[in-house]
C-alpha cells in the first residue's frame, strides 16, 4: 500500500474533509475514516431506503422500476432483464455486507425467482430481455449477451450471497449456452445479438441494444467480463476461467485504439474498429469503469495486473484530459477521438464508477492524482448528484446545473452507485488497515 501521509500534500485532498468538518483533522486516518462515514451515511440513508422496500414487487416477483426524478412511481410496466438482474446483484451484494440485513437477502431471493420463473425461457433457455409487469409473457422475447450477462452476474452473486444450489445451477446452464451457441471461437469473444430461439437474425435487425448480428460491442464485453468474474468467483469452473482470461485480453487490448490511449464501442467480428463520426468517440464512464474491472478480473483469474498498469494509467489519465471536470470535479458523458468532452452533462453512473477506479488507482499507484480525482468527484456528488431530499442519485445533471432523468427504469436501478459505495468503503477499509 502506498504511503498515505503523501496524499495529504495537496491542499485540493482535503477539500472533502473541510466539507464535512470545519476543523480538517491532520491525521491522514482520521480523514480516511471521515469519508469512509460519509459514503456509509449515502449507503445507508440515501440509497438503500430508496430501493428498499419500495422496489419490491411482493405481488407479482421482481421490482418496481418506473419511478420519476422525485422517486414516485409512476404505475405498473414491462420488467426488463438489465435492471430486474442488476437490482438480484444489489441486494445480494448488500446481504453479504456489513450494512446488510436478512430481509435484503431475502429481496435478492424475490428478485432471483422472479428471473427464474418469470424471465427464464424455459423453452429454449436463457432471459427475455422484457416481460410485462405479471412475468406472464415476454414482451421483448429476443437473447442478447448483454442482457445475458447481467443474469449470469446477479446468479452468481445471488448463490454466493445465499448458498443456493438451485441459483448456482441455473448460472451453469446459462453459461453453457453461451459458451456453445454464442461464444466466438475464431475471433475471441461472443456474438452477441439472437433471436428468441438462439438463431441468427436478419442482417439488417438491430434488436434491443441497436447493434446487428455482425457487430461487438466493447460494452457488452466489459460486462460479460464482469459477469465472468463473478460466476468463476460462485463456480470455480475452468472453462469459465479461459473466458474469463480471453475477456481480458479483449478488454485490455482489442477494444483499446492504441495510437489514441482510449477505447471505442463498436467492432466487426475480427475486431476490425467500425468507423464513422458517431462511433469515433470515447465513453469516459466506460473507459474508466474497463480499468477497475479490469484490475478485479486478474485478481480472480490469479494474473498479476502489474503487466496492465501501464495501460491502465493511460486509459484514465486520456479521460482526465478530455472529460474530467477539474474544478468542480466529476467526468462528462463522452466526447470525439482526442478532443474535450463535447456531451457535457454529468450521467450518475459515469461518476459511480469514476470513485471506484479513482481510488483504486490510487491504491495500486499511491499517485496522488487519482485520490485528488476519487476526491473532487465526491465532492461533486454529495453536492449535485445525490439527492438529499427524495432518495439515491439523479440521473443526469446538465452543465447548467439542472437534474433530469428518472430514477428507475429500464437502466437505471441500484447498481452502479450503490456498488461503487460499498467497493470504495471496501478500499478505504484497506487503506485504513495498512497504516
Amino acid at each position: 500500500m502506498p504511503i498515505l501521509v503523501l496524499i495529504f500534500f495537496s491542499a485540493s485532498i482535503c477539500s472533502f474533509a473541510e466539507d464535512v468538518q470545519q476543523n480538517t483533522p491532520s491525521d491522514p486516518i482520521q480523514i480516511l475514516t471521515q469519508i469512509k462515514s460519509e459514503l456509509e451515511r449515502v449507503l445507508k440513508e440515501n440509497i438503500t431506503p430508496f430501493w428498499y422496500p419500495q422496489t419490491v414487487d411482493e405481488e407479482n416477483g421482481g421490482y418496481k422500476l418506473n419511478h420519476d426524478n422525485k422517486g414516485k412511481w409512476l404505475g405498473p410496466s414491462d420488467k426488463y432483464l438489465v435492471t430486474q438482474a442488476r437490482m438480484v446483484w444489489f441486494f445480494s451484494h448488500l446481504a453479504r455486507s456489513k450494512y446488510g440485513t436478512k430481509e435484503h437477502l431475502e429481496a435478492a431471493k424475490r428478485g432471483y425467482e422472479f428471473l427464474r420463473d418469470k424471465m427464464w425461457d424455459k423453452q429454449f433457455g436463457g432471459f427475455y430481455w422484457a416481460v410485462d409487469y405479471a412475468g406472464n409473457q415476454a414482451t421483448i422475447p429476443q437473447k442478447h449477451l448483454y442482457g445475458q450477462s447481467f443474469g449470469l452476474y446477479a446468479l452468481s452473486e445471488y448463490a454466493i450471497a445465499s448458498g443456493d444450489k438451485n441459483a448456482l445451477y441455473l448460472a451453469k446452464r446459462l453459461f453453457s449456452i453461451m459458451e456453445f451457441i454464442a461464444h466466438d471461437s475464431i475471433y475471441g469473444g461472443y456474438r452477441e445479438y439472437y433471436l428468441r430461439d438462439w438463431s441468427l437474425p436478419k442482417q439488417d435487425d438491430t434488436g434491443p441494444m441497436g447493434n446487428g448480428m455482425n457487430v461487438k460491442l466493447m460494452n457488452t464485453h466489459l460486462h460479460l467480463m464482469e459477469a465472468m468474474t463473478t460466476y468463476y468467483q460462485a463456480s470455480k469452473d475452468p472453462v469459465a476461467r479461459e473466458r474469463l482470461i480471453e475477456l481480458i485480453f479483449i478488454q485490455s487490448n482489442s477494444v483499446v485504439r492504441k495510437t489514441m490511449g482510449a477505447c471505442s464501442d463498436k467492432y466487426q467480428l475480427d475486431w476490425k474498429p467500425i468507423h464513422s463520426p458517431e462511433f469515433d468517440r470515447v465513453s469516459y464512464g466506460h473507459d474508466i469503469e474497463n480499468v477497475w474491472l479490469l484490475v478485479e478480473a486478474c485478481d480472480t483469474a490469479g494474473i498479476s495486473n502489474r503487466p496492465l498498469f501501464d495501460l491502465y494509467r493511460t486509459l484514465f489519465d486520456y479521460s482526465l484530459k478530455h472529460g474530467y471536470d477539474s474544478t468542480n470535479g466529476g467526468f462528462y458523458d463522452s466526447g470525439p477521438f482526442n478532443a474535450n468532452a463535447d456531451k457535457r452533462s454529468k450521467i450518475w453512473w459515469v461518476q459511480a464508477e469514476c470513485l471506484v477506479s479513482a481510488l483504486d488507482m490510487y491504491c495500486l499507484t499511491g499517485d496522488v492524482i487519482y485520490f485528488d480525482c476519487f476526491n473532487r468527484t465526491l465532492n461533486w456528488i454529495m453536492k449535485n448528484q445525490i439527492d438529499w431530499i427524495n432518495g439515491d442519485w439523479f440521473p443526469d445533471i446538465s452543465e447548467l446545473g439542472e437534474p433530469s432523468g428518472a430514477k428507475a427504469d429500464a437502466w437505471k436501478a441500484a447498481y452502479h452507485n450503490g456498488r461503487a459505495v460499498m467497493k470504495c468503503i471496501e478500499l478505504l477499509d484497506d487503506l485504513i488497515s495498512s497504516r
